[in-house]
């Protein structure tokens, strides 16, 4: 089961850092010569938040989704944003949130064993 809270809390974090991170690189070539890697990479840090967001003990599969699902939406959001400011290709959300996705769902699992289990929230 995923946890709609803490998707939220970390989807959020990753959009922010995804959007900074397409506007930083639309005016720095530097900057977007590293939206693969910058954007999966933040897509694992939206992973992580969601995984270590969720206390109490759940389902592997729920930290994957739940990792997965904050990872892929961040993604999504700013391959989008990049391509509307005409940096990146349409071909490259999918591409790209297909790999955010799977970031993020690696995520998941890493948060929950970084984050505490005793508490549990809804």
């Amino acid at each position: 089961m995923i946890n709609s809270r803490a998707v939220l809390i970390a989807s959020i974090v990753g959009i922010v850092l995804q959007v900074a991170m397409v506007l930083a690189g639309h005016s720095n070539p530097s900057v977007a010569a590293m939206f693969a890697v910058g954007g999966m990479s933040i897509s694992l840090i939206a992973g992580i938040i969601y995984g270590y967001l969720v206390k109490g003990p759940r389902v592997l599969s729920g930290l994957i989704a739940g990792g997965a699902t904050a990872g892929g939406l961040c993604a999504f959001v700013g391959i989008l944003v990049s391509h509307l400011m005409g940096d990146v290709p349409a071909s490259l959300l999918l591409l790209g949130t297909i790999s955010s996705i799977v970031t993020g769902a690696i995520g998941g699992a890493i948060g929950k064993a970084f984050g505490g289990s005793t508490a549990r929230t809804s």
